[in-house]
């Protein structure tokens, strides 16, 4: 680091209230869990993850036993783990201090002593895993490519590699074949399937849907035999589903009379699937009869669901959450039953604010954002703070949300847009920014702000940008482009000098940065000055504050210093934060730290 930058006020509390203080905190600190997964064949043995430690970490269930075990323990958390089929072996991602770069391991389900996973794989970013009885398949991410490697019968031996992006998909129940997604074609962002033989890993099967169609290869039938594929497309504007009998080198495509967007998995005697349905910020859930089509939904609540699979006797089992209530994972059985499934440890988070819609007219059409205000709020104009989601290809929610939550507690309006680039509303809203990244976004924000001070919703002097990674990088680019919009910024691990994030963002973002700008800094080098943060430094006005994690290798902190060293040059208003993690952090205590600057900081701004 050249330059001290000003570092960020950590405040010891945020409110007077000493209910209010401890509230906000009960959120953050109140113990979440994911939807647990089993063993192919053994389902008794589980695996989830959870914070109640304080950080993200995996744990195992013993159905047969209840027993619960902390299965990592890592400064910064893990989150990324599975079992072998026959419920052996715990597999968990061994990265270094959150940086996302490392190597799989092992260890027995009951614990033990932990060992390398697969022996001569080299280290790197994962591409994927498979897990069979007799064959495992693993990808390997570097700056030199992709590469995939299977191990059998005690040896490992590399069978695809490539400079383009490609990972592991899937598996067949028999372990005779197996789905790879891939991008010779030059687009990650719109990947191809190819079906292997794991004989000798030779192409049994191909399926691309041209430029500018994706195919994203789910899972195969969980039935011995079965060689039915189950596969994402878009070939009609939105993703949606097919399956492509392998054997017979026939498809499928199912048309489901639903708006929005779909995913899916099998149930376990392949005759039926769980459909995972997302609309306008909600998601519901339905079990669609391959044999007659009938479609029939499974009367989930309004809000989000974060997570679902069905358990061998039929039983469906899901996490839920809305705006206003915090997650909860449930059973859905056969007959219709709902209960509650799992209730970690602790004290459950106090409650929230529901959200309501806004439909804004936009510059590439109607534009859905969510909008929460603060409880007992007064009439008139509010400080409103605009979160900008990550991705760009993600989505802001129906869910409980304590970053959400504290800002209401704050006394601000929230208000998340899902601008273009967003998933859930068709690909050609998601794929809207392609070749202008970040300034087709902010037109979609800048309709929303217009629209909240027109309504008085938002006070225009007291409107405040904010998000992380993706969202990051639009905050910084907003307060650049948009100067006369923001009373502050807070940008959390951003993009802000494209051309140098992009020569030290690990290789699965530079492949999509190609795809999305059209190329690299080199062969358009207009596109990538007139869509960075850095460009637009000199116009800045609004105090901004930066979080960074020195290991972050998505947003890395080279490029981040480079934006604050010309902040610093200008004698802006602005404030750093600098901690030892990744992309984000796993740990509960340096979570609700860099949020309570956050808050704090915004409401210094508007103090001045």
């Amino acid at each position: 680091m050249t330059t001290q930058h000003p570092p960020a006020v950590i405040p010891e509390s945020l409110f007077a209230d000493p209910e209010a203080e401890a509230r906000w905190r009960a959120r953050f600190h109140a113990p979440r869990m994911s939807v647990p997964d089993w063993a192919l064949d053994a389902p008794a043995k589980n695996l989830y993850v959870s914070n109640a430690s304080g950080v993200w970490e995996v744990y195992s269930w013993d159905r047969e036993t209840d027993e619960h075990r902390r299965v990592t323990d890592r400064p910064n958390g893990t989150l990324h783990a599975t079992t072998s089929p026959d419920g052996a072996w715990i597999w968990w991602f061994n990265d270094t201090d959150g940086d996302e770069f490392g190597s799989w391991v092992r260890e027995p389900f009951a614990g033990g002593e932990r060992q390398p996973a697969i022996p001569d794989v080299h280290d790197g970013y994962p591409a994927g895993l498979e897990i069979g009885h007799k064959l495992v398949a693993v990808g390997v991410s570097t700056d030199d490519g992709s590469r995939l490697f299977a191990h059998a019968d005690g040896k490992t031996s590399e069978f695809y590699s490539s400079k383009d992006d490609a990972g592991v998909a899937s598996l067949s129940r028999d372990e005779s074949l197996l789905a790879i997604a891939h991008s010779e074609h030059g687009d990650s962002r719109h990947p191809a399937v190819r079906v292997l033989s794991t004989g000798d890993f030779s192409a049994v099967a191909e399926k691309w849907d041209g430029e500018g169609k994706g195919l994203d290869p789910l899972e195969f039938s969980p039935v011995a035999g079965d060689q039915r594929l189950l596969v994402l497309h878009e070939r009609r504007g939105r993703e949606e589903l097919l399956i492509w009998d392998v054997a017979e080198d026939t498809e499928t495509e199912l048309e489901l009379d639903l708006p929005g967007e779909v995913s899916a998995g099998w149930y376990p005697e392949a005759d039926a699937l769980l459909v995972v349905h997302f609309h306008e910020g909600r998601s519901s859930l339905y079990r669609y009869e391959l044999a007659t089509g009938e479609l029939s939904s499974l009367d989930t609540p309004k809000g989000r669901i974060g997570g679902a699979s069905v358990r061998p006797d039929g039983t469906v089992e899901y996490s839920w959450s809305s705006a206003a209530q915090p997650p909860v994972i449930r059973a859905r059985a056969a007959d219709g039953a709902d209960t509650v499934l799992l209730t970690p440890p602790g004290a459950p988070a106090p409650g929230s604010s529901h959200v309501v819609d806004a439909f804004v007219e936009g510059p590439g059409g109607r534009v859905h954002a969510l909008v929460a205000r603060p409880a007992n709020a007064p009439e008139g104009p509010l400080p409103t703070v605009f979160t900008l989601h990550g991705g760009p290809h993600a989505a802001d929610e129906d869910r409980f949300s304590a970053y959400r939550a504290v800002w209401l507690d704050a006394g601000f309006a929230v208000i998340e847009v899902n601008y273009r680039g967003s998933t859930g509303y068709g690909s050609a809203w998601r794929d809207a920014i392609e070749g202008r990244p970040g300034l087709t976004e902010l037109e979609d924000v800048a309709a929303v702000y217009d629209w909240a001070v027109e309504s008085g919703l938002a006070d225009k002097t007291k409107c405040v940008v904010n998000g992380a990674s993706w969202g990051g990088y639009l905050t910084l680019l907003a307060i650049g482009t948009q100067p006369e919009r923001w009373a502050a910024g807070v940008a959390s691990v951003p993009v802000a000098d494209y051309v140098a994030a992009y020569e030290d963002e690990m290789e699965q973002l530079r492949n999509f940065d190609k795809a999305l700008f059209g190329g690299t800094p080199e062969t358009v080098p207009a596109v990538y000055k007139e869509c960075s943060p850095i460009t637009y430094v000199d116009a800045v006005r609004a105090p901004v504050l930066v979080l960074a994690g020195d290991n972050d290798p998505r947003c890395p902190i080279r490029q981040i210093e480079n934006y604050l060293d010309r902040l610093a040059k200008r004698d802006a208003p602005y404030e750093f934060y600098r901690y030892d993690a990744g992309h984000g952090s796993l740990v509960i205590a340096e979570t609700i730290k860099q949020t309570a600057a956050e808050v704090s900081f915004a409401l210094r701004a508007l103090e001045k």
